[in-house]
């Protein structure tokens, strides 16, 4: 959501909010890298380990044999790096509104998606730079800017 915000606010030439002053930290991971993963682990084993203990870090269910898995780069961005990669694919630069923490809001978040690759051995393969030139791409050929 953030890309798509920020390419549209800076194409039409407006100031795009900067919250913390850039000082947060994002786990971006690109739209091809998301499909594969939610259908793989569907066919991981759910059985009990032998000795009925759930393994740290997995999240089977204790009365139900499902998992919550998460999917994601595992890697955090700072966000004036994500904003000045997309500069970089526009070849132009944002109007930057440097903002305060906004209330509620966490400096830092991303994925811990090694369940998922002990479960499957998927692992994203996009790089955020790259996934921002793909989306650029799209977005362009999509809105016509």
């Amino acid at each position: 959501m953030a890309l798509y915000k920020f390419l549209d606010t800076i194409l039409d030439d407006r100031p795009i909010d900067i919250y913390n002053r850039g000082d947060m930290y994002r786990d971006f991971t690109y739209v091809d890298d998301l499909v594969r993963p939610i259908r793989l682990p569907i066919d991981a084993v759910l059985g009990r380990p032998e000795n009925g203990t759930v393994p740290e870090g997995d999240s089977l269910s204790p009365v139900a044999p499902y998992r919550a898995v998460n999917i994601g780069n595992s890697d955090k961005v700072r966000l004036l790096d994500f904003v000045d990669a997309i500069e970089d694919c526009l070849g132009m630069t944002a109007k930057r509104n440097y903002m305060d923490m906004q209330m509620g809001d966490v400096p830092a978040t991303w994925a811990n998606a090694e369940l998922l690759q002990t479960l499957t051995g998927y692992r994203p393969r996009t790089g955020f730079r790259n996934g921002i030139a793909k989306f650029v791409a799209w977005y362009r050929d999509y809105a016509g800017k």
